[in-house]
């Protein structure tokens, strides 16, 4: 099966900014069929484009590549709160869908530029966090399969903080957090180019202290903290007229998007399951299998949160 052909726009800038050299993708898919063939703990795909997604996602480095991968396997066997029962129509599942809590916008202003992905507050009272993380992976899986724009050009993200309270730093599974993070930085091939931060409610900087450890320094400098609730200020980092309407944008109603994205993931139930076969056998490994503590670091005692 050959690979997804790219726009013109979208070519120019995977050679420009990834170092893709379109004659040499076969011979470097090729490249890392062999490597994943020699790793007998691995249950790996090995589809053109998906291993396509991760050469984008390294910047065409091999051995980049090879360690995403890795992690990728390792990750899912002992990450089990985000891929145990990857199944679309749980309840708690579509509950989380159907509240728009993690929506790519359809539009981009131009051929080349980011994809734009709103995320939004779901009450931990109601939702655990493994399940709001879990549509996020569910969801980023689609993107990685179907959308060579985020792959390419990176995604922006807005971060909608309304709705955000101490309740949600009460309930804040601080292990699960680290892990999280630690999978999306080192497992996934995305490029985010910056997080804007708006709608801020009095104890952003507390909620934001709390997790800040857990984050490499060069993903912290992708942030942007936006303190006034203009969206002007907004629309100079994303266009207004890709934004959904109740953002001030012309983009339509939200509810849209909240409508494609929850028949999107419905639509993959059955490779959500397919999928869940691709992970590492550990026993199988050649040399030390690997642990939690060697993939998250030892959690250590993660004292309880009193918030006034």
């Amino acid at each position: 099966m050959s690979v997804r052909p790219l726009s013109r726009e979208l070519q120019a800038k995977a050679i420009a900014d990834l170092n893709e050299d379109p004659k040499r993708i076969d011979h470097d898919i090729q490249a890392l069929r062999e490597w994943l063939e020699k790793q007998p703990h691995l249950t790996p795909k090995m589809e053109k484009q998906f291993l396509l997604s991760f050469l984008r996602g390294c910047k065409f480095s091999l051995e980049k590549a090879k360690r995403k991968l890795e992690n990728l396997y390792t990750m899912k066997t002992m990450l089990k709160e985000l891929f145990a029962v990857r199944d679309p129509f749980s309840p708690e599942i579509q509950e989380l869908l159907k509240l728009g809590i993690f929506l790519p916008l359809i539009k981009t202003e131009s051929a080349d530029s980011p994809r734009v992905i709103i995320v939004r507050h779901a009450d931990p009272v109601i939702h655990k966090g493994k399940d709001v993380c879990k549509v996020h992976g569910m969801m980023s899986d689609i993107l990685i399969n179907e959308d060579d724009q985020s792959l390419i050009a990176g995604a922006v993200f807005l971060q909608d903080m309304s709705g955000f309270s101490a309740a949600d730093m009460i309930h804040a599974d601080l292990p699960l957090t680290k892990k999280v993070m630690t999978f999306f930085e080192g497992a996934y091939p995305q490029r985010p180019q910056v997080m804007h931060f708006i709608n801020l409610p009095s104890i952003f900087e507390s909620a934001f202290s709390m997790i800040k450890p857990f984050m490499k320094e060069e993903m912290l400098k992708r942030f942007v903290i936006h303190k006034t609730t203009n969206m002007d200020e907004i629309f100079k980092h994303i266009p207004k007229s890709i934004l959904p309407n109740e953002y001030g944008g012309d983009g339509g109603p939200i509810q849209d998007l909240i409508d494609y994205w929850k028949i999107k993931v419905d639509s993959y139930a059955e490779w959500f399951k397919e999928d869940a076969k691709y992970k590492s056998d550990e026993s199988k490994r050649i040399g030390k299998p690997k642990t939690e503590s060697d993939l998250f670091g030892i959690e250590g005692s993660f004292r309880k949160l009193d918030v006034d």
